[in-house]
């Protein structure tokens, strides 16, 4: 089964909780904290590998997880930080957010390596909460939690030359003749049920050329198997446009021609665009000639077009001298032009202060709860304490004088309820 198109999540690791401990050893009465960080989550990188072909693997897994930090240890030891995932990718592989359809990344390289999410911080240990004034904090903090996200994966297959036309017409056995690729070849419609890549070589040079399956009426809008593999070719700088010119299916050759175009232009005005290389196979057969005439006729003797016998290569040699000439005049190939899109940590400070009249509360949300969230024991004093001070510190008591708290007027921070005190 060939799959070129996926939607997984992904979660890296949570951050590790640091530790809250104390110094126990013979001969010291009271020891001073000693309780290390914990360790940093697991970050999540997706590779390219050339060895892999296409999805499959994909369609049975579909959640991807890093490991978790270790906890922090007595005697300041730090947790262990938690193992990365690597997960490896087709070449041509195209990563989007699920949410937005930004592209994250193009893995187009074989080896290429990219950061997708970043592991969640360790949480501090108690040691790290020591002050001048806060000898012994029977606190510490938990370790940062990650959310899991949802990405897309999609397969465009980098190939110099794309095959297209509709079901039928000879593109299979094309590619047989003039590459070592052994392409499933029947005489019915939908033999070939996945691209198929092969490398043509040209004396010293060569280029690899892709069998797209056949394009119908309506690919563009989805019928068919057509809509499925289009973005096969829109890596392409060529397309090689095969047509039956024996007319035996009882269409019209230069009919079918102008339909798959329509097609390309619905799905891409930049794939409608790229050079194509007109083959009128099945030249040899019974009325062939006469179609090959009209054919040239109807497009006015302005293109350039091949008349080939794919079954036994006559006339291919030339398509392939004329290809690689066509290339060497376009650019080099290279990935996909975008902006990238990263998963941005979002700054742990950031909050906003809203009154909710019916509750007659003031409501302080955002990234900052889930700080405090990690620092705050609501049984003990020096945490509560530490939680004032960091209020103070990134400016929430003054936005809430601001927003018109008064001393006993209720606060509620995420799952923390106190009275205001000025």
């Amino acid at each position: 089964m060939f799959v070129d198109k996926e939607t997984i999540i992904l979660k890296s690791g949570d951050g590790g909780n640091g530790m809250t401990s104390f110094m126990r050893y013979k001969g010291i009465a009271n020891g001073g904290p000693d309780g290390g960080d914990g360790g940093n989550g697991g970050n999540i990188y997706f590779v390219g590998d050339r060895h892999k072909t296409n999805l499959l693997e994909f369609h049975y897994k579909h959640k991807y997880v890093a490991e978790n930090g270790g906890k922090g240890e007595p005697n300041n030891r730090h947790g262990k930080t938690g193992e990365d995932l690597y997960i490896g990718l087709p070449l041509g592989t195209v990563v989007k957010d699920a949410e937005t359809g930004k592209i994250i990344c193009d893995m187009y390289y074989d080896g290429q390596k990219h950061l997708v999410l970043e592991g969640g911080n360790g949480g501090k240990g108690n040691v790290r909460f020591c002050t001048s004034r806060r000898h012994a904090p029977h606190f510490s903090q938990t370790g940062e939690k990650t959310e899991p996200r949802k990405v897309v994966l999609e397969l465009k297959t980098i190939a110099d030359v794309g095959l297209i036309g509709f079901p039928n017409v000879g593109k299979s056995t094309i590619l047989s003749k003039v590459s070592a690729a052994k392409p499933k070849i029947a005489d019915y419609h939908f033999t070939t049920l996945s691209p198929n890549l092969g490398v043509v070589k040209y004396y010293d040079e060569s280029f690899v050329c892709a069998d797209i399956p056949g394009l119908i009426e309506g690919a563009a809008q989805g019928a068919g198997l057509g809509f499925e593999f289009l973005r096969h070719i829109e890596r392409t700088r060529i397309l090689v446009h095969v047509v039956d010119v024996s007319g035996m299916e009882g269409r019209d050759p230069y009919e079918d021609y102008k339909q798959i175009n329509k097609e390309l232009k619905s799905y891409s005005k930049v794939l409608a665009k790229l050079p194509q290389i007109i083959v009128l196979n099945k030249s040899d057969l019974f009325s062939a000639e006469e179609n090959i005439k009209a054919f040239k006729k109807k497009t006015g003797y302005k293109k350039k077009v091949f008349a080939v016998s794919a079954i036994n290569g006559e006339g291919l040699e030339e398509v392939v001298k004329e290809i690689f000439e066509i290339l060497k005049t376009l650019p080099e190939p290279k990935p996909i032009e975008h902006e990238e899109f990263r998963y941005e940590k979002a700054n742990p400070t950031d909050f906003t202060v809203i009154y909710d009249e019916e509750d007659a509360v003031y409501l302080v949300d955002g990234p900052i709860v889930k700080l405090l969230s990690r620092n705050v024991v609501l049984n003990d004093m020096d945490s509560l304490a530490y939680m004032q001070k960091t209020l103070k510190y990134y400016g929430v008591i003054d936005a809430l004088r601001k927003k018109g708290a008064k001393d006993g007027d209720t606060v509620v921070i995420g799952d923390i309820e106190f009275d205001f005190v000025d």
